[in-house]
């Protein structure tokens, strides 16, 4: 059986007790980085094989997995943190072993996406995630322009991750691109330090000036006024 187990994002109290089963069961466990789940499993005295699969190596670590499962071995998929494949690696592997006709069972569990925008004051009915923006600045600005468009046939709250150390840049983008409006800023969900608020960017902007931005962040925004 090949299962896609969420992790928690922060506070490592946020897992299933379903989670904890699965992981107890497996003959190996499939992560990013052996260094942060090592952190999890021994919190719940978990000792397990690990294999890493990231965005360097999935290609050719593929094959070899799925050998392990025609052979009858249990297997768990996990990320660093949070559900598997929500902008971390893992999707040829799941894909392939769909294609397989292998058995697989997905634990469902925390994601930072939808942990933030409830608590994002925008509207929850319709939201769009888009993960991390493009890295080469015209292609970002060009999805940028865009979302204008998109949001005009569907009124949406877009969904972004952002690094500390590019979120004054992407806010510099934003006002650009769409004039002074309102972003929340969820910030270290289930950390010791979260927060979340919605501001103008130009107080944003403000704000990171005056102190550097740290931790992960997840920006939320709706052009609907736009």
């Amino acid at each position: 059986m090949f299962y896609i187990v969420a992790t928690p994002i922060g506070n490592l109290k946020d897992i299933t007790l379903r989670a904890i089963e699965v992981l107890q069961s497996v003959d190996l466990v499939v992560c990013e980085d052996t260094r942060r789940t090592s952190i999890l499993l021994q919190h719940y005295q978990i000792k397990k094989t690990l294999k890493v699969v990231n965005d360097f190596n999935e290609a050719s670590q593929v094959a070899s997995i799925i050998n392990l499962l025609q052979q009858g071995q249990n297997i768990a998929l996990v990320s660093d943190a949070g559900t598997p494949l929500i902008s971390d690696p893992g999707f040829k592997l799941v894909r392939t072993v769909i294609e397989q006709k292998l058995p697989f069972q997905i634990i469902p569990g925390v994601s930072a996406l939808t942990s933030a925008l409830p608590i994002s004051q925008m509207p929850t009915d319709k939201f769009t995630f888009l993960g991390y923006l493009p890295e080469k600045p015209l292609a970002r600005l060009s999805m940028l322009k865009k979302l204008v468009e998109i949001s005009k046939l569907l009124p949406t709250t877009f969904i972004v991750y952002v690094a500390p150390h590019k979120l004054v840049k992407t806010l510099q983008e934003y006002q650009e691109a769409y004039g002074d409006i309102q972003v929340s800023l969820v910030h270290e969900i289930t950390k010791l330090n979260e927060s979340a608020d919605k501001q103008l960017i130009s107080s944003w902007l403000t704000k990171f000036n005056q102190q550097k931005a740290r931790g992960e962040w997840v920006l939320l925004f709706n052009l609907g006024n736009l």
